[in-house]
């Protein structure tokens, strides 16, 4: 079975490379979102040691904020990826592998920026409300995030499939 990502598109007249060159910059952008939305939970973050209320979290609470912030910096790092290596496979006919790799990266990108979506839910739950709407906040989302991050996705395949399978065309 061949790649989906270079495999012809019977509904496009384009070749494999203006495919890959399509796929590319499609990746670039959602990338571009993502980045966003990190830069701006990293940003507040980053400003939690500071208030005048942080000395009095417990352990726990530091604890998930560290996690929250390691989780903003690796989220960040796996963002910037796809351009590194873009950097380095840059003219050597490698765009195949390129595309490939940065769809995989943007996948962990996708769970990371869920999970600390879910950690700094939860921090703030659990420092306004208390640790029991904090742990609850933090179970909502992550199951509200799995819903939406895995399984609708994967539903919306399987359907696609299915559809491609009958000769229909999902469009």
């Amino acid at each position: 079975m061949s790649d989906p990502e270079i495999s012809p598109d019977p509904g496009r007249n384009e070749s494999a490379d203006q495919r890959l060159d399509r796929n590319w910059m499609e990746l670039i952008q959602e990338l571009r979102v993502l980045q966003t939305g990190v830069q701006i939970l990293a940003g507040f973050l980053l400003t939690l040691p500071f208030q005048a209320r942080f000395p009095s979290l417990d352990a726990f609470q530091k604890g998930l904020y560290l996690t929250d912030v390691s989780l903003a910096a690796l989220t960040t790092a796996l963002i910037l990826l796809p351009v590194s290596v873009h950097r380095r496979l840059f003219r050597q006919h490698l765009k195949a592998t390129l595309v490939a790799s940065a769809d995989n990266i943007t996948k962990v990108a996708l769970g990371g920026v869920g999970l600390l979506s879910v950690g700094s839910a939860s921090l703030v739950f659990d420092v306004t409300a208390g640790r029991a709407a904090g742990l609850t906040a933090g179970g909502v989302l992550l199951a509200l995030l799995l819903v939406l991050l895995v399984y609708v996705p994967a539903r919306l395949n399987r359907e696609a499939a299915k559809l491609a399978g009958a000769g229909i065309s999902p469009t």
